[in-house]
């Protein structure tokens, strides 16, 4: 990709830094990498590693958490390079950081250039999306180190200088909140394809999606692909991390007063991973409690369709030829546990109308539409008492009175008029 040979450096040699190291090299650019951890670095120090570049344009590619970590390895560089040379920050770093660093090595005569790097551990062999940010001299610059980095074909479709210092972090801040809103909406489809009997093949629903359809994507291929190793998802905890960008996404759509309500609940969803009992929902229970008088009551062991047990310290009978159980509950699924479909549990030749929860003393029990689904056991799919059904265009009822007809309690009275 590059005409001239180029001999760099690369602080940060982790699972995306040592892949970049080796895309560089394929490049026929030359490179010098230090990390800490000694079995995988080229140099025993980051002077060790800047002596050794060759005179003239040296270039420094900073590829270590955001943070800390990269303030300390920018100040180590300010003191070791000289006018003229260029430092590439490709961290995960906040775009606010760029300004300081920028004005920090500005004063030594030393260019600065954010890269936001995006394409994981596949990036070694599909190349990297780069969005840059910087004066057009230094972007210029370490173009060829771009080149050999971005994926093959047009260079605007893998690479942009956004702007100014700071753009590049801020494009992928925003790219990492889209993601957060991708992967959502595609494992909510995920789990509702699931909680349906008539859908027998999931896996091979989401593949063929993966071609010809609107919602096709690489995540939708990486998804594919980790069904295809752990059908279950048995190996896979439901607790989600966040890198932080998706945070500061957020921050910056209040600081602009531009609506994200896809991205934050995203991002609330993973805060909601990482919860078990949740103090939220018992501030509301409490809060009924005080204000309804409804009666505490401990929460079902068992589900009463299936007798299956809810509680934490009960294991989970198998039920042979049934699916995994991500989760159920409260309690975290582990090796062995079974899905119980809706129509398995209240049975072939009964209607589904989700499963019954106890309820308060001298109360009928309570449908649970959290578990049972809202469309199954809503007021549309029961008559309430004293109302007559009315059939639909569909042939179902719809639990409300015909019109002109009384109710069973009282004598109908047309609405007084305006």
């Amino acid at each position: 990709m590059t005409d001239t040979a180029l001999h760099i450096g690369l602080v940060g040699l982790g699972k995306m830094g040592a892949n970049m190291r080796t895309r560089l090299r394929r490049a026929g650019i030359e490179v010098t990498g230090y990390d800490r951890n000694p079995e995988v670095s080229d140099a025993g120090s980051v002077a060790e590693m800047v002596a050794s570049l060759p005179e003239g344009t040296r270039i420094v590619w900073v590829m270590v958490p955001s943070g800390a970590p990269t303030r300390g390895v920018v100040d180590e560089l300010t003191d070791l390079l000289v006018a003229g040379d260029v430092v590439i920050e490709g961290g995960n770093s906040h775009f606010g950081d760029d300004a300081v660093h920028a004005k920090q090595l500005a004063e030594r005569g030393i260019g600065y250039v954010d890269a936001g790097v995006s394409g994981g551990i596949w990036g070694l062999e599909n190349g990297y999306g780069l969005m840059v940010g910087g004066s057009p001299e230094h972007v210029e610059a370490t173009l060829p180190v771009f080149d050999a980095l971005r994926p093959d074909g047009p260079r605007e479709e893998g690479f942009v200088h956004a702007g100014e210092v700071g753009a590049g972090h801020y494009a992928k801040m925003v790219h990492n909140g889209i993601e957060y809103g991708l992967m959502q909406a595609y494992a909510e489809g995920f789990e509702l394809l699931e909680a349906k009997d008539i859908v027998t093949d999931v896996p091979g629903t989401l593949k063929a999606w993966s071609r010809g359809t609107v919602v096709r994507s690489w995540l939708l291929d990486l998804l594919v692909l980790a069904l295809e190793q752990d059908p279950g998802l048995n190996d896979i905890s439901d607790w989600v991390e966040d890198s932080g960008e998706g945070r500061w996404t957020v921050d910056e759509a209040i600081d602009s007063a531009v609506p994200v309500p896809v991205i934050s609940a995203a991002l609330f969803a993973r805060f909601a991973s990482r919860q078990g009992a949740s103090p939220a929902m018992k501030a509301v229970a409490a809060l009924r409690q005080q204000f309804g008088g409804t009666p505490r009551s401990p929460p079902p062991t068992a589900d009463l369709c299936t007798g299956v047990p809810l509680h934490a310290d009960a294991p989970f009978p198998p039920v042979p030829g049934r699916l995994p159980l991500l989760r159920l509950g409260r309690r975290r699924a582990r090796p062995g546990d079974q899905h119980v479909r809706r129509s398995q549990r209240a049975g072939q030749d009964q209607p589904r109308r989700g499963c019954r929860l106890p309820g308060h003393p001298g109360e009928p029990p309570r449908l649970d539409r959290r578990r049972a689904g809202a469309g199954r056991c809503g007021p549309r799919d029961r008559a309430r008492p004293g109302r007559a059904r009315r059939p639909g265009a569909d042939g179902r009822g719809r639990g409300l009175p015909r019109q002109g007809e009384p109710r069973a309690d009282q004598p109908w009275v047309p609405r007084p008029g305006p």
